[in-house]
């Protein structure tokens, strides 16, 4: 093999990997993340066979890390945090101290230094994002009290964990390995402090005054151009070169200004499509990034230190999940809501990879405590769906002994209560149409998309919307496809449409079922998973035009005088 093909290999190996194991782990209903990060254990130095170059996959998952925190900027939401303020940020917080606590307790007894505990701690305080995210969505709880609170929790460790970024390499600096004997003094500290918070500020100004100003208008000279390959470089070049410019100029760090550049992004009217087309990308580079991740595990910890693991594993199923729990009865809520929170905080992920790659980096966390962490991650995430079917069970006897919930959820927007309807799949620029076309000529309707600003604007004209991916069970039989004449599916994505499709044959058999294409493939895919019908957009397009263009005087049929 060339050594100057060594990016290739990384990247096609580990994509490949990534694929195949992201693949049974979902067909094993767990989160794919699973997969991608047994991925790079199997191509690391720890498993025997091929084994990436360890230098490039750390400058990959460094740009997987920028891409990462753009997406997370880009649907950060303010009014969801402000909504459930009251318990999300003391909450949170309160969460955070007591996992950082009983993590520092572990590593001090295993005799590392206050500071390696600090920062191992600390990576076991945070929920990942995409599992959190997939399991509200999977049960229809991101609507729902219970899932803004998680979402409003999830976003305020978010940014303690975007401020711990910043804090970790002056902590280093100045608690970290000395060579000389001198100690840190406490005023040391301060100044590095007071430093680094002046350079954030001026950092966060910039981008407030200048940032909000010319990103957004960047955009839409370029959009305005009608070149999506140019919108799409547009978008990443303003992803990596915030980041880059943010850790030249003012020192902070990439991932913060990949955020702050989401973040920005997130203010114009063009976000939905800057998230969309930069979306393959930032899949890709993520994917990487955890691979990257996995090729630093060490699978000889789980038989070397067997109750370190156990004790790690512990800490984020356990502890911080009974801390979550009794915070939230603190504040009065039912218990199914308390353990809702619990069970969905039950798991570690990106923000906890992130933290400990810095952490190892810097010198001020031990490599075993990385191990410990991915080994905690892993299990957790293994563990969160079973978690989740607990509480399924548990809810379902309590609704059973009593009928009427001690906290009624009703879901926002028009009654869902219908029948002979239409369900509509996807609320984009074409189901949204199309849902206005059928609602003016007197179809009742619901709408399916996982869009939470798709599904607001469609309450907002009054019709019936479910958030959620119309390939979940629970989010399907919310539109009660057993009593629906037909169903259109008007998502661009055929493999979700195809899945869709098939769940929905099976629960109503006379169901009419159309789809959206765009290429004789996709046709034939989604006619093969019980499709009556797939318009391809490109072709009825060509139709539409051709009949304009007959219509015109040039070519309109003369008549012939008798």
């Amino acid at each position: 093999m060339h050594h100057d093909a060594d990016l290739i290999n990384i990247i096609a190996v580990g994509l490949a990997l990534a694929f195949v194991l992201g693949a049974l782990a979902h067909k094993l209903r767990l989160s794919p993340l699973v997969g991608y990060l047994l991925a790079g254990v199997f191509v690391g130095p720890f498993t025997p066979g091929f084994v990436a170059d360890q230098a490039l996959a750390n400058q990959l998952s460094e740009l997987g890390v920028m891409l990462l925190m753009f997406g997370v900027g880009l649907h950060f939401s303010l009014e969801d945090l402000l909504e459930v303020k009251a318990i999300a940020i003391p909450g949170a917080i309160a969460q955070i101290v007591v996992a950082t606590a009983l993590g520092w307790a572990l590593a001090w007894g295993m005799g590392w230094t206050p500071l390696n505990g600090f920062v191992f701690g600390l990576a076991l305080s945070v929920a990942s994002t995409v599992v959190l995210l997939r399991a509200m969505e999977d049960r229809r709880l991101l609507d729902t009290k219970r899932g803004r609170i998680a979402v409003g929790w999830l976003i305020v460790e978010d940014i303690a964990m975007v401020l711990a970024l910043v804090m970790l390499p002056v902590l280093a600096e100045t608690f970290g390995e000395r060579t000389g004997d001198t100690p840190a003094s406490f005023g040391a500290f301060m100044v590095a402090i007071a430093w680094t918070l002046i350079k954030l500020g001026a950092f966060v100004a910039f981008m407030l005054v200048v940032g909000r100003r010319v990103i957004p208008w960047t955009l839409e000279k370029i959009a305005a151009t009608g070149s999506r390959e140019l919108f799409t470089l547009s978008v990443l070049a303003i992803a990596l070169g915030v980041a880059f410019g943010s850790a030249t100029l003012f020192g902070v760090s990439f991932a913060l200004g990949a955020f702050f550049a989401g973040m920005l992004l997130n203010e114009s009217e063009l976000s939905h499509k800057a998230a969309n087309d930069s979306l393959p990308l930032r899949d890709a580079f993520a994917v990487l990034f955890f691979v990257s991740v996995g090729m630093l595990f060490n699978p000889a910890i789980l038989v070397a230190h067997p109750w370190q693991v156990l004790a790690t594993f512990g800490i984020i199923v356990i502890g911080k999940s009974v801390a979550a729990y009794y915070i939230v009865k603190a504040f009065k809520h039912p218990t199914g809501t308390a353990l809702t929170i619990s069970v969905s905080l039950a798991q570690i992920g990106e923000f906890s990879f992130i933290l400990a790659a810095l952490g190892v980096s810097l010198k001020i966390l031990p490599p075993e405590g990385r191990d410990l962490i991915l080994a905690g991650s892993l299990l957790s995430i293994i563990a969160n769906p079973f978690l989740f079917s607990w509480l399924d069970r548990w809810q379902m006897k309590q609704e059973a002994l009593a009928p009427v919930p001690a906290e009624p959820e009703v879901p926002p927007g028009p009654s869902l209560d219908v029948t002979g309807h239409a369900i509509i799949i996807g609320y984009g620029r074409v189901g949204s149409e199309l849902a206005r076309v059928l609602r003016d000529r007197g179809v009742p309707l619901i709408v399916i998309d996982d869009n939470g600003d798709h599904v607001a604007r469609a309450h907002d004209a009054g019709i019936p919307a479910i958030r959620g991916s119309a390939a979940a069970d629970k989010v399907l039989a919310e539109a009660h496809p057993e009593r629906a004449k037909i169903a259109v599916l008007a998502i661009p994505q055929p493999l979700e449409a195809g899945e869709a499709l098939a769940k929905l044959r099976a629960i109503n058999p006379s169901l009419t079922l159309l789809a959206r294409a765009h290429s004789e493939g996709e046709v034939k895919h989604l006619l093969e998973h019980g499709a009556d019908g797939a318009v391809l957009a490109e072709r009825e397009l060509a139709f539409s035009l051709a009949e304009m263009v007959m219509s015109t005087p040039p070519y309109r049929p003369q008549r012939v005088a008798g």
